[in-house]
């Protein structure tokens, strides 16, 4: 593996070396979006579109494992060039890039009932979602708290957004998840009052953190509901075993995702705490992460 390792640090200098030892194969590649796979300007970067090509000529699957709803990573998706299917919503939903749905995992409205009633306090801070492709997709009870966090988000998404007061009102059919947004330190409230709500085993509790921002993102999706369970299930449908599969992200919301994956990687603009979990460490967002663990694996 000598001239092979030497070749990859020619084309990747920087790159974080670990004791890591390089499986015969991978069938099958999993990348985060925001914060891995798009850099600070929100772009991806011509160098990790190259790799993910190459990795896809070379008969690896390429799966797109986000937090956003897929209607919202399809333009990154189909950036890629190539057919491939998306765990969007932080597992919730596996969806072809042309549509076909291969798995949904629906919040009961009953549980999201109580999460709304239990949450009062944060109420303006909260966004439902449905699976459907038209207004109320997002229902919210008003912007106030929210345009200060995510206007930008809003913003993009103002046709899919419907306005219910009370928002527990919307909840004729079952949601995909439930969501908190706002400053850190006020989700970290939130997080807190999750914890004496009394619905832990009801549902699966995900957190994104941007520090320079000062966003937190909280998710609130049915039990058993996460990245890691959907790459589970469809590394199974696929007959892939964990062993064969690689998987690239940055935040906290990705840690079920790369502890199931035989070959983790961490960018390097993750926080220390994420880190520190003894997963390969590849180059930062801005420069081409993405390619660099994939390089580092494929050759």
């Amino acid at each position: 593996m000598g001239d092979r390792q030497h070749a990859i640090e020619r084309r990747s200098p920087g790159l974080k070396m670990l004791n890591f030892e390089v499986p015969p194969s991978i069938r099958l590649l999993a990348i985060d979006i925001d914060g891995t796979l798009l850099n600070s300007q929100f772009r991806i970067a011509q160098g990790d579109l190259d790799a993910l090509r190459r990795a896809r000529e070379s008969d690896v699957e390429v799966i797109l494992v986000t937090g956003r709803r897929h209607t919202f990573a399809l333009p990154m998706a189909r950036q890629l060039g190539f057919d491939l299917w998306l765990i969007s919503s932080n597992g919730a939903v596996t969806r072809s890039l042309a549509g076909e749905t291969f798995h949904r995992d629906l919040m009961p409205a009953e549980t999201c009932r109580s999460v709304c009633l239990r949450m009062r306090e944060f109420r303006g801070n909260m966004v439902i979602t449905f699976d459907k492709e038209s207004k109320g997709a997002l229902v919210l009870e008003h912007m106030d708290e929210l345009t200060t966090s995510i206007q930008k988000w809003l913003e993009k998404n103002i046709q899919f957004i419907d306005f219910v007061i009370p928002i527990e009102n919307s909840l004729v059919v079952d949601p995909l998840q439930a969501m908190f947004c706002g400053p850190i330190l006020r989700m970290q409230e939130a997080l807190q009052a999750l914890e004496l709500s009394g619905l832990k085993d009801r549902i699966t509790i995900v957190r994104t953190e941007y520090p320079l921002r000062d966003l937190s993102i909280v998710d609130i999706l049915n039990r058993d509901c996460s990245k890691g369970h959907a790459l589970e299930r469809w590394a199974t449908h696929r007959g892939i075993p964990r062993a064969e599969v690689m998987a690239i992200g940055d935040n906290y919301n990705d840690v079920e995702m790369l502890a199931f994956a035989g070959v983790p990687f961490i960018m390097g603009n993750a926080c220390d705490e994420l880190k520190s979990n003894g997963w390969q460490v590849t180059l930062s967002n801005d420069e081409c992460g993405v390619a660099a663990a994939v390089e580092q694996v494929l050759g």
